[in-house]
């Protein structure tokens, strides 16, 4: 059954060189395009109030991306790709539409898809706005500023390390509270900052819930290691591009021609991207929830935030202009849980532009 739109909203089922969707627009066809690009476990869905609030003159365009919501389910993520194939899902979904140029917007994992577009197109797009994202090395199995491995098969990163329950609870539809890893709990108590709950939870759990399921989406697969924690990253699915052993060269993105704008806007108490991530192997080895922690040496907790800034500045000396924007007491889903803060944010950076 297809999600609720709010009004406003108009969703479109689009057919590109690389992949049929579902696509969500708002405001007029010939509007300064703003394209939006999702995290993961969710769909579209999660940006229909971001879009309804953009300054007029403005036309919003949120795909759900390739192994979410209602995308070809027979379209996989090749992780060997590490970002790749979904960059390159957006640059085909431009093309489609016959647009030279947009804003590029993305949040969590819809972030690492810019980085790549930064990387291989950066002049199809007048700015970026990176929404509690990861830093370009990746997510998981790595340390200190500069993204060096705990370990030379980047063990701890990709899917190997995701909870059985969550995905349990994923493929059986759980919408309840009863259990601690259903999408409901877990967006209340570790996505968001509490005690704050959407209007629209039902359809954010809704969006959660279409994730594409398996060895090839997610969480995907994963490859046995001889290191803590004894998991490696595979060949399918968004966890296993996320992983730094696929991540692209950093380098590209200091040599870029033209650098384009960036905003990035994070949750001050972001618990999911930061330099104590919840999801952090270290995290859970110093707890002992995960036996044999080698320690802070071989395996320190990575620093997500502090690898974003560092990147940034760099950006920043070989010629590019970058914002950092912490909102207090938010989480990891900024413009939910701040609208209006993020909105002034947000829209100023646009219209600079414009």
């Amino acid at each position: 059954m297809p999600i609720p739109t709010l009004p406003g909203i108009i969703a479109k089922t689009l057919t590109t060189h690389r992949i049929a969707t579902r696509v969500l627009f708002s405001g007029p066809g010939d509007g300064i395009p703003v394209l939006f690009l999702h995290g993961n476990l969710t769909s579209s869905t999660c940006w229909e109030e971001v879009m309804l609030s953009l300054p007029a003159g403005y036309r919003a365009i949120a795909p759900d991306q390739r192994g979410y919501g209602d995308a070809d389910p027979r379209k996989k993520i090749n992780a060997k790709r590490g970002m790749g194939d979904l960059a390159d899902d957006a640059v085909a979904l431009l093309d489609y539409l016959g647009l030279e140029q947009a804003h590029i917007v993305g949040h969590s994992m819809g972030g690492s898809v810019i980085w790549q577009l930064l990387i291989d197109c950066p002049e199809r797009f007048l700015t970026a706005t990176l929404i509690a994202s990861p830093p370009p090395y990746g997510f998981g199995g790595i340390k200190d500023a500069t993204g060096t491995p705990c370990h030379p098969d980047f063990a701890g990163s990709g899917a190997g390390l995701i909870n059985s329950e969550m995905v349990r609870c994923l493929a059986n539809g759980d919408r309840g509270l009863d259990n601690p890893f259903s999408p409901r709990t877990t967006f209340r108590t570790l996505v968001v900052k509490p005690p704050f709950i959407p209007e629209r939870e039902e359809e954010l759990v809704a969006a959660t819930l279409a994730t594409h399921l398996g060895d090839r989406d997610f969480p995907g697969d994963f490859v046995p290691s001889p290191n803590w924690p004894y998991a490696a990253p595979g060949e399918w699915g968004p966890l296993n591009a996320l992983s730094p052993k696929r991540a692209p060269d950093i380098h590209r993105l200091y040599t870029a021609d033209p650098k384009t704008r960036i905003l990035w806007i994070r949750g001050d108490d972001d618990l999911i991207v930061s330099d104590h991530s919840a999801f952090e192997p270290a995290i859970a080895g110093a707890q002992g929830l995960l036996p044999d922690w080698p320690g802070p040496e071989v395996y320190p907790p990575q620093p997500m935030v502090d690898q974003t800034r560092d990147v940034l500045e760099k950006y920043a000396a070989s010629g590019g202009t970058y914002r950092e924007v912490a909102l207090q007491d938010v989480g990891h889903f900024p413009y939910l849980e701040q609208p209006t803060a993020f909105n002034e944010v947000f829209h100023r950076h646009i219209e600079k532009n414009d």
